[in-house]
């Protein structure tokens, strides 16, 4: 029996990458030059990576559930789930409520909420790609066992 291995093209992977270390950077360049106070300036850097690490652990959380509906396995706990889903929907809220009440430009504030919106997409897109990669790589090593 043939198994074919799928893997993304080496122009889709670079795609992702830039895409990934642009909005890195064009978030970088927002904070770095984020007027008004430091306090301000270091809860919105610590929001987009709270954002940044729990944009990560939801996509695999996600994709270990739809594995384990797959394989007939149990997955993680309803009470993980929570935490997982729970944290998301907690970065994404304490960042958006931080970003709303900044007293900055309404030009400066749409230019950090797009540069970190694409962030949050270009996670889920990265962590999408390194998994299909590990799973090609997975499947590609038992099949030359």
């Amino acid at each position: 029996m043939q198994v074919l291995i799928r893997r993304d093209t080496r122009a889709w992977q670079l795609q992702v990458w830039v895409s990934f270390l642009l909005a890195v950077f064009l978030c970088g360049v927002g904070l770095a030059w984020l007027p008004g106070r430091d306090l301000d300036r270091a809860f919105m850097v610590m929001g987009y990576f709270f954002c940044l690490s729990a944009a990560f652990v939801l996509a695999k959380f996600v994709r270990d559930q739809d594995q384990a509906r797959h394989e007939r396995r149990t997955a993680d706990t309803p009470l993980f789930a929570l935490v997982v889903w729970g944290g998301f929907g907690l970065a994404m809220a304490l960042t958006g409520w931080g970003l709303v009440r900044m007293e900055i430009g309404e030009t400066y504030k749409a230019f950090l909420a797009v540069s970190w919106l694409y962030l949050i997409t270009c996670t889920f897109t990265l962590a999408k790609t390194l998994r299909d990669r590990h799973n090609a790589d997975s499947a590609e090593a038992a099949r030359e066992e």
